[in-house]
């Protein structure tokens, strides 16, 4: 069984995310080519990166350094303040997967993520966190998932638009499934 993790944490600023969302594999799994996925609400490490630390520091020991591919990172900053320390942040072009974080723990140890992309509509981003994090899953890259899922479910799910209530559970609010108010037969009011 893998483990999901939707932790609500102290905003650093008005505008910060609220929430990381991270699905992770067991500690008692094989490793693997991932060991679970991570879905970041923008392409901003300084922004994106603090709240994923604060939950991955308790798991897995604190973090010092990560690394990214430049391809769907604009700004890669060198040092990222995160609570009590600098994470130091690094790019490798060719040698790592576009779609794949790899993070690195002080004497602990080395665990490679998934990063869905920002945009990705909630039903895709639930697929390939499951698969990502699952310990008997198929040992695919980062971006073997993400085609993989493409081509099972259609468009690209970075390419495709969100429905109105996708938008609105992605902007924090709360899905139709806990409080739909039908005012028309052909609308629904999403409760908060």
């Amino acid at each position: 069984m893998s483990a999901t993790t939707d932790l609500l944490l102290a905003q650093r600023d008005p505008g910060a995310a609220p929430n990381v969302r991270l699905a992770l594999k067991p500690a008692s799994a094989s490793r693997g080519l991932l060991d679970g996925a991570w879905w970041p609400r923008s392409r901003d490490l300084l922004r994106e990166l603090p709240a994923l630390i604060d939950v991955l520091d308790p798991l897995w020991g604190r973090i010092t350094r990560i690394a990214v591919n430049p391809e769907h990172w604009p700004v890669i900053p060198r040092r990222i303040p995160v609570t009590g320390h600098l994470v130091k942040a690094g790019w490798f072009k060719t040698e790592q997967d576009p779609h794949k974080l790899l993070v690195l723990s002080y004497g602990v140890g080395r665990w490679d993520l998934l990063v869905i992309p920002p945009q990705t509509s909630a039903a895709a981003a639930a697929r390939l966190m499951a698969a990502a994090s699952d310990p008997a899953g198929l040992a695919l890259t980062a971006s073997a998932l993400i085609a993989g899922d493409e081509a099972l479910h259609g468009a690209s799910a970075a390419d495709r638009l969100q429905d109105f209530e996708e938008v609105w559970e992605h902007e924090g609010g709360t899905s139709s499934a806990y409080a739909a108010v039908p005012t028309r037969p052909d609308r629904l009011l999403v409760g908060m």
